[in-house]
């Protein structure tokens, strides 16, 4: 069987979220470290892939070449039309 390796982490949370979170200890039985971490997780796992591609992002800008506003609009404009346009390349290009 493999261990899970844990480490304390100490936050502080106002009076109200503090009570709800107590609550729902007390019904489901269950730990509010428990809770709390599971909310963590969940909250990473839901949000961690944006801030990947915010960064994936902010590199390829860093590249200085870009598809301009007209092709991307004329692109989406033909979707579902008989003459669909491929998607557009980059036509912009800067030199630093």
């Amino acid at each position: 069987m493999q261990s899970i390796t844990t480490s304390q982490f100490s936050i502080k949370i106002n009076y109200e979220l503090k009570q709800s979170l107590e609550k729902l200890s007390k019904i489901s039985r269950s730990s509010k470290s428990k809770i709390a971490s599971t909310a963590i997780f969940e909250y990473i796992n839901k949000n961690e892939w944006k801030l990947n591609a915010i960064e994936k992002a902010k590199k390829e800008a860093d590249k200085w070449i870009f598809i301009s506003q007209d092709s991307i609009v004329n692109w989406l404009d033909s979707w579902g039309s008989e003459n669909e346009l491929k998607e557009p390349e980059a036509d912009i290009f800067h030199n630093k």
